[in-house]
């Protein structure tokens, strides 16, 4: 049981490494190479996911659906900075991983939305496996006419922030 802990410890810092590594990534590809190379490697999302919400609700489909492969190449599509199909790939295998030992996928429910003016947005989702809950959260930006992937990560600590919640301060 503690080298699960821990194993899911040293997971999330990956993790949470990794998406650091994307955005800072994200931000040196947009001062430093030629727009030519800037270009995604994947598939841009179809033009029917208008908003952030219809955009998360499409993730979640297809990750019922056609698996976690295809949901987070949906979901990084919708950004064309998000172009190091690398740490992409990364990200699947522990996502995979994490759908596999946390048992079948069983839904999902809204923990939380919130927005910062019209061009900023984010979800907090309670993902629902038969062995524990799991949480996904989506930040997304509209710097022009179309929302893009901003942040995205996923952790389980959802029990030790309701226990922390709860205590007399």
């Amino acid at each position: 049981m503690i080298l699960l802990k821990l194993n899911l410890c040293v997971n999330k810092l990956i993790l949470l490494t990794l998406s650091v590594v994307c955005c800072l990534q994200a931000t040196a590809q947009t001062k430093s190479k030629p727009a030519a190379v800037k270009q995604a490697t994947v598939a841009k999302p179809p033009a029917a996911a208008k908003s952030a919400a219809a955009i998360v609700e499409a993730f979640f489909k297809k990750y019922k659906d056609d698996g976690t492969s295809q949901a987070i190449d949906y979901l990084f599509a919708t950004n064309k900075l998000f172009s190091d199909t690398s740490q992409i790939a990364v990200l699947k295998v522990k996502l995979m991983k994490l759908r596999q030992s946390e048992g079948q996928y069983l839904g999902k429910e809204l923990i939380a939305q919130k927005n910062a003016g019209a061009s900023l947005t984010f979800f907090s989702y309670l993902i629902k496996f038969e062995n524990q809950p799991v949480r996904f959260t989506f930040t997304f930006y509209k710097p022009k006419d179309e929302w893009v992937l901003y942040h995205f990560k996923y952790d389980d600590q959802l029990d030790t922030e309701l226990e922390q919640a709860g205590k007399i301060k």
